[in-house]
Protein backbone atom coordinates (compact mmCIF):
# COMPACT_ATOMS: atom_id res chain seq x y z
CA UNK A 1 0.00 0.00 0.00
CA UNK A 2 1.51 3.77 -0.94
CA UNK A 3 0.93 6.48 1.87
CA UNK A 4 0.50 9.61 0.59
CA UNK A 5 1.55 12.45 3.58
CA UNK A 6 0.18 15.72 3.81
CA UNK A 7 0.62 18.06 6.44
CA UNK A 8 -1.68 21.62 7.16
CA UNK A 9 0.21 24.41 8.65
CA UNK A 10 -2.37 27.51 9.93
CA UNK A 11 -1.83 31.01 10.43
CA UNK A 12 -5.03 32.31 12.07
CA UNK A 13 -6.20 35.88 12.27
CA UNK A 14 -3.15 37.60 11.56
CA UNK A 15 -3.75 40.84 12.23
CA UNK A 16 -2.23 44.18 10.36
CA UNK A 17 -3.14 47.46 10.00
CA UNK A 18 -2.95 48.79 6.56
CA UNK A 19 -3.74 51.19 4.08
CA UNK A 20 -5.89 49.50 1.36
CA UNK A 21 -9.64 50.02 -0.09
CA UNK A 22 -11.73 51.37 -2.84
CA UNK A 23 -12.08 55.02 -1.28
CA UNK A 24 -9.25 57.26 -1.02
CA UNK A 25 -10.45 57.83 2.32
CA UNK A 26 -9.36 54.25 3.39
CA UNK A 27 -6.24 54.57 1.60
CA UNK A 28 -5.49 57.97 4.02
CA UNK A 29 -6.89 56.62 7.10
CA UNK A 30 -5.75 52.94 6.91
CA UNK A 31 -7.97 50.00 8.50
CA UNK A 32 -7.37 46.40 10.39
CA UNK A 33 -7.31 43.57 8.64
CA UNK A 34 -7.15 40.05 9.30
CA UNK A 35 -5.43 37.01 7.38
CA UNK A 36 -5.56 33.42 7.34
CA UNK A 37 -3.23 31.53 5.81
CA UNK A 38 -3.12 27.22 5.20
CA UNK A 39 -0.24 25.90 3.96
CA UNK A 40 -0.41 22.07 2.75
CA UNK A 41 2.87 20.34 1.93
CA UNK A 42 4.37 17.10 2.81
CA UNK A 43 5.79 16.84 5.78
CA UNK A 44 7.32 13.70 6.08
CA UNK A 45 10.44 14.98 5.42
CA UNK A 46 10.98 17.30 8.28
CA UNK A 47 9.33 15.04 10.67
CA UNK A 48 11.46 11.90 10.02
CA UNK A 49 14.65 14.25 10.88
CA UNK A 50 13.41 17.22 13.25
CA UNK A 51 14.68 19.57 10.57
CA UNK A 52 13.38 23.06 10.27
CA UNK A 53 14.90 23.28 6.43
CA UNK A 54 12.55 20.55 5.41
CA UNK A 55 9.34 22.09 6.47
CA UNK A 56 6.96 25.52 6.14
CA UNK A 57 9.08 28.10 8.50
CA UNK A 58 6.31 29.99 9.62
CA UNK A 59 7.72 33.09 10.69
CA UNK A 60 9.14 33.00 7.01
CA UNK A 61 5.17 32.74 6.08
CA UNK A 62 4.10 35.15 8.45
CA UNK A 63 6.97 37.70 7.16
CA UNK A 64 5.75 37.44 3.74
CA UNK A 65 2.33 38.14 4.31
CA UNK A 66 3.27 41.22 6.73
CA UNK A 67 4.65 42.58 3.44
CA UNK A 68 2.26 42.15 0.95
CA UNK A 69 -0.25 43.63 3.74
CA UNK A 70 1.75 46.46 5.14
CA UNK A 71 4.58 47.34 2.43
CA UNK A 72 3.35 46.34 -0.66
CA UNK A 73 1.56 48.66 -3.07
CA UNK A 74 -1.51 49.54 -2.20
CA UNK A 75 -4.70 47.84 -3.28
CA UNK A 76 -8.41 48.54 -3.82
CA UNK A 77 -9.59 44.98 -3.50
CA UNK A 78 -9.40 42.18 -1.08
CA UNK A 79 -9.04 39.87 -3.68
CA UNK A 80 -6.36 41.53 -4.90
CA UNK A 81 -4.40 41.38 -1.47
CA UNK A 82 -4.95 37.61 -1.03
CA UNK A 83 -4.09 36.46 -4.55
CA UNK A 84 -0.71 38.78 -3.90
CA UNK A 85 -0.32 36.66 -0.58
CA UNK A 86 -0.75 33.19 -1.90
CA UNK A 87 1.27 33.69 -4.74
CA UNK A 88 4.74 34.87 -2.60
CA UNK A 89 3.71 32.40 -0.49
CA UNK A 90 4.21 29.42 -3.02
CA UNK A 91 6.67 30.95 -4.99
CA UNK A 92 8.99 31.55 -2.24
CA UNK A 93 7.95 28.29 0.42
CA UNK A 94 9.82 25.81 -1.90
CA UNK A 95 8.15 22.62 -0.05
CA UNK A 96 4.69 23.99 -0.23
CA UNK A 97 2.12 21.72 -2.45
CA UNK A 98 -1.00 24.41 -1.96
CA UNK A 99 -1.41 27.53 -0.14
CA UNK A 100 -5.14 29.24 0.61
CA UNK A 101 -4.93 32.84 1.81
CA UNK A 102 -7.96 34.61 3.06
CA UNK A 103 -8.11 38.09 4.24
CA UNK A 104 -11.03 40.17 5.97
CA UNK A 105 -11.93 43.57 5.99
CA UNK A 106 -14.11 44.70 8.77
CA UNK A 107 -15.30 48.25 9.39
CA UNK A 108 -16.85 48.21 6.15
CA UNK A 109 -18.30 51.09 4.33
CA UNK A 110 -21.61 49.36 3.79
CA UNK A 111 -24.65 51.53 5.56
CA UNK A 112 -25.41 48.44 7.73
CA UNK A 113 -24.43 46.04 9.78
CA UNK A 114 -21.87 43.29 8.80
CA UNK A 115 -19.62 41.39 10.74
CA UNK A 116 -16.92 41.63 7.88
CA UNK A 117 -16.25 40.84 4.35
CA UNK A 118 -13.55 38.34 3.30
CA UNK A 119 -11.90 37.37 0.30
CA UNK A 120 -10.11 33.80 -0.38
CA UNK A 121 -7.59 32.77 -2.98
CA UNK A 122 -6.01 29.38 -2.96
CA UNK A 123 -3.10 28.08 -5.37
CA UNK A 124 -2.13 24.33 -6.34
CA UNK A 125 0.83 22.98 -7.38
CA UNK A 126 0.01 20.13 -10.83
Amino acid sequence: MTLHHRSCIRLVNAVFYARHGVHQEEQRLGGRYEVDAELRFDSVPAAETDDLGKTIDYQRAYSIIEEVMTKGEPAALIETLAYRAATRLIEELAVLESVTVKVRKRSLPLGGLCDYAEAEHRIEKR
